[in-house]
């Protein structure tokens, strides 16, 4: 397949610029691969589509604020955006100003500096945080890094709702999306219904963003980026087997998780690609946002569902005139 293959036209009014104030109030479509139906409803009545000992599983990574703003000793202007953790106080970043180099330190705050110390690529650097506490100084002077198409700098709002209600572990770059739907009342909610969940944490990077250049859609790499899917998650998932019931990744991180070791727990890197033509071996059903055209995401979930019935699907979401990408509304497939 070519990546025209996954191209779609969206008018610019439908892209979610804001949250809504009830997460779970969002609009979900909800997709069945075998009768290759769709419904209208909110994710509010999610419970209505699952079953009692269904299992969805979310990924539990925490946004950190990391787009900084400091100075070049000269006093000329710099963006500094942490990409991936490396280890320690050491990230990649994309560094954006004139006369950019290695060696360079930028001054964010009297407290806090960010050291350029090796060049990777055009405009990417292995940085080092310099401070006492450098999470904490990300936290006092860092801003979200919010999707580019939102196009509006960052605001009070997205320090709350660019976040999921169960971020633990910090290290993202951006927000596990189809989680942003879920509130503390539809998290009891599914409770009551008998519907399980369960964890694992990948740490969402840029890479996540970066767009395919390629036609041919086998020759794109995805970065790599940190996951860990813990023991009690791998057991829950062989136990809902056993019984029957369904897997549902909670996210397109979550999907690839759980699919980079089939049932076994792993803590490391995984640059796992799913395009159409992957067997999936642990997922059953799916909850995901809608996706940018041309996108590695849109493919994942063309992969799950079929290219044709996600381009009809997401045509008429546009025609019902839903939100879409971070801020917008979602899809169950089934």
């Amino acid at each position: 397949m070519r990546l025209e293959d996954f191209d779609f036209e969206l008018p610019p009014e439908l892209i979610a610029k804001y949250p809504l104030k009830e997460r779970h109030m969002a609009r979900l479509m909800v997709l069945n691969r075998k009768e290759r139906s769709i419904k209208h409803d909110i994710f509010w009545n999610l419970p209505l589509y699952l079953e009692e000992g269904d299992l969805l599983v979310f990924n539990d990574t925490k946004v950190i604020p990391a787009r900084l703003y400091g100075e070049k000793p000269t006093g000329g202007k710099v963006e500094v955006l942490l990409t991936d953790h490396v280890k320690d106080n050491l990230w990649y970043a994309l560094v954006g100003g004139k006369n950019i180099k290695e060696g360079l330190s930028v001054q964010i705050a009297q407290d806090f500096r960010v050291k350029l110390l090796k060049h990777i690529s055009e405009g990417k650097f292995l940085v080092e945080l310099l401070s006492q506490d450098p999470i904490k100084a990300l936290y006092t002077y860092g801003h979200i890094p919010i999707p580019p198409y939102l196009e509006r700098e960052e605001e009070h709002i997205d320090r709350v709702y660019y976040q999921t209600v169960f971020a633990q572990k910090e290290g993202s770059v951006a927000a596990p999306t189809a989680s942003l739907h879920f509130s503390e009342e539809l998290l009891n909610r599914l409770d009551e219904y008998g519907i399980r969940k369960a964890f694992i944490t990948l740490h969402v990077s840029y890479g996540t963003f970066k767009p395919i250049k390629v036609s041919d859609i086998r020759a794109h790499k995805v970065d790599e980026e940190y996951m860990e899917v813990p023991e009690e998650t791998v057991e829950l998932i062989k136990k809902v087997k056993q019984e029957g019931k369904k897997v549902v990744a909670v996210g397109t991180t979550v999907v690839r998780a759980l699919e980079t070791k089939p049932f076994s727990p792993f803590s490391g890197k995984t640059d796992l690609y799913i395009y159409p033509g992957y067997t999936f071996k642990v997922v059953d059903a799916m909850i995901t946002n809608f996706h940018l055209p041309r996108s590695s995401l849109l493919l994942l979930v063309s992969a799950f569902a079929g290219r044709e019935f996600i381009l009809s699907a997401y045509q008429i979401a546009i025609k019902e005139r839903y939100r879409f990408y971070s801020y917008g509304d979602g899809m169950l497939i089934l």
